[in-house]
């Protein structure tokens, strides 16, 4: 520990990301990365503006994503904020809504920038528990007391609150900022951008890393009404008035139009993966019923963790988290078919091994 490090340096538990190993070649089931490439017309414009450009700022406002990613969802361009990456978004949102006098609750198995973001900005905090079976009681969360930040479908869970519930809880927090994350909401839930228009204290934060498979271009949006738009931008142009490059904007942008392709490929991975559900029943896994592009499950006989090894021994990479109520289970992407069945027959070796 550098003596230099200030103390917030020294006490924060930082993030830790899904491991990026080079040793050797794996199937990577571990960062819930989507398993096919951009649209077409997403590298093909990459591509043409690789060039001279480069050398000139992006547009700070990024008034031309804004504008398509607000025609596509039926918005106003002042009603979306864009960022690099959703979880850029969520440290804005941090810094813009919450208060260190303020509560802000969130559950206890949800994703964990929430707990580090809560630490780093001293905002006082309460972690409610999820039921037993891993679902989400709304009751904590109506009480118009505190901020909310729910990841809905919830993470590593894939489990989703449905639209009435929100509503729900929306109703009952008028004088609270209630901000929903829906990184995985395109694989199979409902979001809650249309009530936007009815409660002012919404703010929905997306993403295109998973659905729109631009994990590397760093690209998240948010929508909400005006004002907690222009709370957004008054952080951001506190702290990088430039939060994405020109290639950044153009690919998103590209990703926006392509529909037909975005559609295609989002209901290949939810087939893939309810078909794989079916298999993995066969095999003894406990399997949560998933609304994302992951499924959470545990075997009876076989620990999260040595089910995690020995998964990575026979080069197929999962995530396990050493966390208290989940630490027997394992998160696996949903890849391409052929991954998942290479994924299928190693588990029947692991299981078999045993």
């Amino acid at each position: 520990m550098s003596r230099f490090w200030s103390q917030t340096s020294k006490k924060i538990l930082p993030y830790v990301p899904g491991e990026q190993p080079n040793d050797r070649t794996y199937i990577k089931l571990n960062t819930n990365e989507n398993p096919y490439p951009p649209s077409p017309l997403v590298l093909k414009a990459i591509r043409e503006n690789a060039n001279e450009s480069l050398r000139l700022y992006p547009d700070p406002e990024c008034n031309e994503l804004r504008e398509r990613i607000a025609s596509y969802y039926g918005f106003n361009k002042e009603e979306v904020f864009v960022g690099n990456g959703s979880d850029e978004i969520l440290a804005f949102s941090f810094m813009a809504f919450f208060m260190p006098d303020r509560p802000l609750i969130y559950p206890d198995i949800t994703y964990t920038f929430y707990d580090v973001y809560a630490s780093l900005f001293r905002i006082q905090h309460t972690i409610v528990p999820l039921k037993d079976d891993f679902t989400i009681d709304i009751k904590p969360y109506c009480t118009d007391g505190a901020g909310i930040i729910l990841a809905n479908p919830n993470a590593p869970t894939g489990i989703a609150l449905d639209i009435d519930n929100l509503e729900t809880i929306l109703r009952n927090n008028p004088n609270n900022i209630v901000m929903i994350d829906e990184a995985y909401v395109d694989f199979g839930a409902t979001s809650v951008m249309p009530l936007i228009k009815e409660y002012e204290n919404l703010l929905v934060i997306q993403t295109f890393s998973k659905s729109r498979a631009l994990a590397g271009l760093r690209v998240g949006f948010a929508v909400g009404n005006k004002d907690l738009i222009q709370g957004l931008n008054r952080i951001k142009n506190s702290v990088n008035s430039y939060p994405l490059d020109r290639l950044a904007i153009i690919g998103a942008m590209e990703s926006i139009s392509d529909n037909a392709y975005f559609q295609e490929t989002k209901q290949k991975i939810i087939n893939t993966r309810e078909r794989i559900y079916e298999n993995l029943n066969d095999l003894g896994m406990n399997i949560i019923k998933s609304k994302a592009n992951f499924m959470f499950m545990c075997h009876k006989e076989i620990y999260g963790e040595e089910l995690f090894k020995r998964l990575r021994q026979k080069g197929i990479l999962v995530r396990h988290f050493n966390r208290p109520r989940i630490d027997n289970y394992i998160r696996v992407t949903i890849g391409k078919d052929d991954e998942m069945d290479i994924f299928i027959e190693q588990l029947k070796k692991v299981i078999s091994e045993n």
